[in-house]
């Protein structure tokens, strides 16, 4: 058996991950950005612009472009902030909402079924081990 790269192993889970949910991003007209966004912001007060981009770790170019087709789509609406007129607050429309209802579906589907696949040990570690993953690398780029 070859021996596998850490790296190597999350970049190709993350991206089976990321093919399935934008296949079923798909059936819905999105994609899995998109259903990220979605669930990103807050249903009920919205979510200031400046603020999405570090929540996801998603540049500012890109979710700029994500935003414009959202609203274009309907999903989102841009209101201004009450107390800074240079940013805006996303705000989910009727239609943001229930797409946001399906993406978290999605996201509670996928976490049911590998819950059942894992023992609570094994889930356990897993989330150590990330955290020491991602606690290496934050401490790399501080």
């Amino acid at each position: 058996m070859s021996k596998t790269t850490i790296d190597y192993a999350l970049r190709t889970a993350w991206q089976a991950v990321q093919k399935m949910y934008n296949e079923r991003a798909k059936s819905y007209g999105a994609t899995m950005t998109q259903a990220f966004v979605l669930l990103s912001i807050d249903p009920k007060i919205g979510t200031p612009s400046t603020a999405l981009g570090p929540l996801m770790g998603i540049e500012a170019t890109s979710l700029s472009r994500t935003l414009k087709l959202m609203e274009a789509k309907g999903v989102i609406r841009k209101v201004a902030h009450p107390t800074d007129g240079r940013s805006v607050i996303i705000q989910l429309t009727k239609e943001g909402l229930k797409m946001r209802d399906e993406s978290k579906k999605e996201v509670f589907h996928f976490n049911e079924i590998i819950d059942h696949k894992l023992n609570k040990e094994k889930l356990q570690n897993f989330f150590e081990v990330i955290e020491v993953i991602k606690s290496y690398a934050n401490e790399q780029i501080e």
